[in-house]
């Protein structure tokens, strides 16, 4: 086991193919072609490939084939067992050493949660989530949504769906996740990224560790054809969502602990939005 670890530990050690394990981190429980992984870390694909090839061997990563493409995804079982070992015999198995994983155990307090919601542009997904959340369970989050690279502003064809769902529109803006980093942003409790684009990208260390979740889906803005059928590519995109956000409210927060909370947060991004309604 010892010389398995100082395996992982030396590929993990490249910081290139740390670059890619982080991506895939962000990315779990999803798949991630490998075309992607190289064209979002800027690196050629012979190259992304030696990368993958060796975190395979390492076993941190699972590889399956669809068509002619081939997906990578984090083997978590692996990598917890290897997090394991450093705990165990680097930390001398003390959570006042290795305090994030006494955090693991602890329960949510109840009260009310910041969460956000991040997509790249802030002008459609986002703020569907955002909106569908503050008016879901108002009294239990506190909605935020924020873009990577956002516009000046929001969407017409997603401002029209809320609008003919009854949102309040007019507290809705285009924004930066900047905004939501230094001592006077809001303490973010959850971090869900709604699109594949954002969550390829690195985020802000988010202060006090919040449950992160990846919940991509189709980017309705870049649909074709008539405004009809625009338009119902983004009624798609907002029932998508809302059966997404529903199962996030129903979880019992208070009485999780983080780990199982996150599981559960990673089970309705694992799960497809049909599934779930």
């Amino acid at each position: 086991m010892e010389i398995e670890i100082a395996d992982q530990l030396a590929i993990l050690g490249h910081p290139q193919r740390l670059a890619v394990f982080r991506l895939l981190m962000r990315r779990y429980p999803g798949r991630v072609a490998s075309g992607e992984l190289a064209t979002a870390l800027g690196i050629k694909a012979s190259t992304m490939s030696t990368y993958l090839a060796a975190l395979a061997r390492a076993g941190l990563v699972e590889q399956a084939r669809a068509g002619t493409s081939i997906f990578y995804t984090v083997d978590m079982t692996a990598v917890r067992r290897m997090f394991g070992v450093l705990f165990t015999e680097c930390c001398r198995g003390r959570p006042d050493l290795c305090l994030p994983f006494d955090r693991g155990a602890t329960p949510m307090t109840d009260r009310t949660y910041n969460v956000l919601f991040i997509c790249t542009g802030n002008s459609a997904r986002s703020i569907f989530a955002e909106s569908i959340l503050r008016r879901a369970a108002g009294d239990r989050f506190t909605a935020f949504s924020a873009g990577t690279r956002p516009g000046t502003k929001l969407n017409d064809f997603a401002v029209q769906v809320l609008q003919d769902k009854g949102h309040d529109v007019s507290v809705l803006r285009s924004k930066d996740i900047s905004e939501f980093s230094g001592p006077d942003a809001p303490r973010l409790d959850f971090v869900f990224t709604v699109c594949d684009q954002a969550a390829n990208e690195e985020c802000p260390a988010w202060d006090g560790q919040p449950v992160s979740g990846h919940w991509g889906m189709p980017d309705p803005v870049k649909a074709e054809g008539t405004d009809a059928q625009k338009a119902l590519a983004f009624q798609h995109a907002y029932g998508a969502l809302k059966n997404r956000i529903e199962a996030f409210t129903a979880l019992p927060i208070a009485s999780l602990d983080r780990i199982a909370l996150q599981s559960a947060v990673d089970q309705i991004g694992r799960t497809s939005p049909e599934e779930l309604a």
